[in-house]
């Protein structure tokens, strides 16, 4: 079985209590418990991990890298700004980014993001259903 890691970055571990018109009802422990299912049925052994340290999710990707683990991460905010991040990111062989909301329909300063250019593919504003293409994506490569 692959092993995929699913990184959310920061605030993500308050879905389904911020803002839930943007980001749904859906807590954090529900999707990882729905991707750990869902991966199983793709074959795939999927790790749902969630941290506001930059500096975790940076260490999250090294170990990644070095295992030759895919990668689906949504950094949420530092999606925008995190140099180190995308720096970490861009040893992964195959990263899919994932934002549950369209942040090119948002506030200006999101339509950038400095993950995307690393990423092998970009999911943006299909809310949770996200996660399930990416998987659905990665599997085809596992």
């Amino acid at each position: 079985m692959t092993k995929v890691l699913v990184l959310n970055g920061v605030n993500l571990g308050r879905l389904g209590v911020r803002e839930p018109a943007v980001y749904g009802s859906v807590t954090h422990e529900a999707l990882a418990a729905h991707l750990t299912d869902a991966g199983a049925e793709l074959g795939l052994e999927v790790e749902v991990r969630q941290t506001d340290s930059e500096a975790t999710i940076v260490g999250w990707l090294h170990e990644a890298a070095d295992a030759g683990w895919p990668v689906i991460i949504n950094p949420g905010a530092w999606s925008h700004y995190s140099y180190a991040i995308a720096d970490a990111a861009r040893e992964v062989k195959t990263l899919v980014e994932v934002h549950i909301s369209n942040i090119h329909a948002r506030e200006g300063f999101r339509d950038h993001s400095v993950i995307s250019p690393v990423a092998v593919g970009v999911i943006a504003g299909l809310g949770m259903a996200g996660y399930d293409y990416a998987l659905a994506h990665v599997s085809t490569l596992a």
